[in-house]
């Protein structure tokens, strides 16, 4: 029988004679395929592609009769947040709850990680230097600009330490929980490898976990001489993959974490296995209630910082995750996007490459007819760092804009106020994870009658 459907008849279309194993579908068969060609695992950036429940599973309940909305011309609804006043004598203040994540030079442009600093500055925000150290275009144009101390140390040095407004101490990332980071030798340039101290166009694999502790009293050491060397000045924030939010956010609340960044499985990458990003780690609507019940347990809620990322696009989305309980929420790949990554225009740039746009994920490979995820000069010198830092201040301003509408309908004069009493969900899964009612119903899936 052809795939065409005229073993049975069919002019042309689909066939009922024909199904699709729901096992071993396309995508399944041509994996299995590649392996058998190749003989290694499949490595790519973005982040997991599956289904999981995320944020567009819950509703936020909007004030009827029994609350009153506030009136968005006439009412103030206050999006400052401060990260870090539990130790730091200088705790960085921003204007909205929504930070830029990590993102290296060396998987990003040094034009792109320019474009980063300037949007969020022009936003009062933060951006965050990822690995390899920090560039004068990202320290430049960053009014608010978090340092990455991570277990490969690429570019690690105490002076930059001291000109960081912050100290972010990677424990894991959502994408690749328990594995290190990977940059391909192609992305590996004279710069770069400056920078990292490696050799040009040799393909690096970082460690994944830092060399000088093993648990965590050694991160509490490792907390205390960051504040040593930084005289108190700083926050420190630990950043950790969502695996068992529960125990390790109770862990770094404890050696001593200002603020903590909690990476959800739906985070990306610049490049690892596609094993790691789809099959490690648990999704961050699941993690989210536990790191705040961890927090509150401990008297720390609101006293230690919460900040969510992995998988927030919109407003909505930050919404849902403030109403959960965190105080703030990064952004990475979504702050790609803005700057011009997958961009439609490219269409025909992606299509000689073998791929399109909406569909591009090839980061390690150095290829990006964006100039964002490459370290080659004439695709770099392609992308206006001017451009793209205006136009990731403008999606960050629609997302505030969008928070706002929805935390004013919800009846609330902070974003902050919304809380788990303004949500619902669409589904069991959902509503297990985010311990909120199933919609028209007072039921929690998996909370005792008694809880």
């Amino acid at each position: 029988m052809g795939a065409n459907g005229s073993g049975n008849g069919a002019a042309g279309g689909w066939s009922p004679g024909l199904r699709e194993s729901a096992l071993f579908d396309r995508n399944a068969i041509a994996e299995i395929q590649r392996k058998a060609r190749e003989g290694i695992y499949d490595i790519r950036g973005f982040g997991a592609k599956r289904k999981v429940p995320h944020f567009d599973d819950l509703l936020l309940l909007g004030a009827s009769v029994s609350r009153y909305p506030l009136e968005g011309y006439r009412e103030r609804c206050d999006t400052s947040v401060t990260l870090g006043d539990r130790f730091a004598r200088e705790p960085i203040e921003l204007e909205i709850p929504i930070t830029i994540a990590g993102m290296s030079f060396g998987a990003l442009s040094a034009p792109a990680k320019e474009a980063l600093g300037r949007g969020a500055s022009a936003m009062g925000t933060s951006t965050t230097t990822g690995d390899g150290g920090m560039t004068p275009e990202e320290r430049g144009h960053s009014d608010k600009l978090v340092y990455q101390l991570l277990p490969s140390r690429y570019g690690m040095n105490p002076d930059d330490l001291r000109r960081a407004d912050a100290i972010e101490v990677v424990v894991g990332q959502g994408a690749k929980p328990g594995g290190g980071g990977m940059l391909l030798g192609q992305k590996i340039s004279d710069r770069v490898a400056e920078m990292r101290d490696l050799p040009k166009g040799v393909d690096q694999r970082s460690a994944c976990r830092h060399p000088d502790w093993t648990g965590p009293d050694d991160l509490e050491i490792k907390i205390g001489e960051l504040r040593e060397i930084t005289d108190w000045r700083v926050p420190i924030y630990v950043k950790m993959a969502a695996s068992r939010p529960y125990f390790d956010v109770a862990l770094a609340a404890k050696a001593g974490a200002d603020v903590i960044v909690l990476d959800g499985m739906e985070g990306g990458t610049a490049a690892t296995q596609d094993v790691f990003i789809e099959h490690v780690g648990i999704p961050l609507l699941a993690a989210i209630p536990e790191a705040v019940e961890s927090l509150k347990d401990l008297g720390l809620h609101r006293k230690v910082q919460l900040v969510v990322s992995g998988g927030i696009r919109s407003g909505a989305d930050a919404a849902k995750a403030l109403a959960l309980g965190a105080d703030a929420v990064s952004v990475g790949v979504a702050a790609m996007i803005a700057i011009g990554d997958n961009d439609p225009a490219l269409e025909a740039e992606y299509a000689k490459i073998g791929t399109a746009a909406g569909f591009y994920d090839d980061w390690q490979a150095g290829q990006d007819p964006a100039g964002i995820s490459t370290q080659d000069e004439a695709l770099a010198a392609r992308f206006d760092p001017e451009l793209g830092g205006r136009r990731l201040a403008n999606y960050l301003r629609a997302m505030v804009l969008e928070i706002q509408t929805l935390a004013r309908a919800c009846g609330k004069s902070d974003v902050r106020n919304l809380e788990p009493e303004d949500l619902v969900s669409l589904t069991i899964e959902a509503a297990a994870m985010a311990r909120v009612p199933l919609a028209g119903t007072k039921w929690i899936p998996g909370l005792d009658e008694d809880d």
